[in-house]
């Protein structure tokens, strides 16, 4: 492990779980509304172009002046990234747009606390998580990070049964219950995911060195 060059200051916010997707933007929304609010920048991760131009649609109901980077104009993107710790900025990026581009604060943005990360969705490999929280809270800088989710989710549909899916829907418990076995959940599915990968990986790889020796 290397150590970061200065203490890591973000403050990741409990994940929140719905059972249904449209729940999930429908609060993702009244989230993104409220930091605004304060002055903050936000910065929203989705997995997929469909999934940023439907937030889009949303934040134009809402009357919130935003930005959507789809990973299509490269050069064009890496500067709206660069821009989105601006005041009361509001950027929507799939996983890909203006990656390796540095977001610095603007002016007095520190002292209301950072830029804030919305991931919509987990994804299969938790590496993609952590490289969106990590565009917040750099250098030192403040900031916070929250992911959003929904049992209807692909991550979930792919790698978990359905007899554990119809026992989290049936689950009562306290609010903090449900929340945490519903994370378990989330983790149990990216574990599955990032096994299978490897698993597809070395298979790969296995192919290769036969190649390489056989012809």
């Amino acid at each position: 492990i290397v150590p970061t060059n200065r203490p890591c200051i973000r403050r990741e916010l409990a994940n929140r779980v719905f059972g249904a997707a449209e729940s999930r933007w429908s609060a993702v929304v009244e989230e993104i509304c409220e930091v605004h609010a304060t002055g903050r920048p936000v910065l929203v991760g989705t997995r997929s172009v469909r999934a940023s131009e439907h937030l889009s649609e949303l934040l134009t109901a809402e009357a919130l002046d935003h930005q959507v980077l789809n990973a299509v104009r490269h050069a064009e993107e890496a500067t709206i990234v660069s821009q989105a710790g601006q005041p009361a900025r509001i950027t929507v990026a799939t996983n890909m747009a203006g990656r390796g581009t540095d977001i610095k604060l603007a002016r007095g943005i520190a002292e209301l606390g950072g830029l804030h990360v919305i991931a919509t969705e987990r994804h299969e490999s938790g590496r993609v998580d952590r490289q969106l929280f990590g565009r917040c809270a750099r250098q030192g800088d403040p900031g916070s990070s929250r992911a959003f989710v929904a049992l209807e989710d692909e991550l979930i549909e792919r790698h978990i049964s359905f007899v554990d899916k119809l026992i989290m829907r049936g689950y009562g418990g306290s609010a903090g219950e449900l929340r945490a076995r519903a994370s378990r959940l989330f983790d149990h599915a990216q574990n599955r995911a990032q096994r299978m990968a490897l698993r597809q990986r070395k298979g790969v790889l296995k192919t290769d060195t036969w190649f390489n020796e056989y012809l």
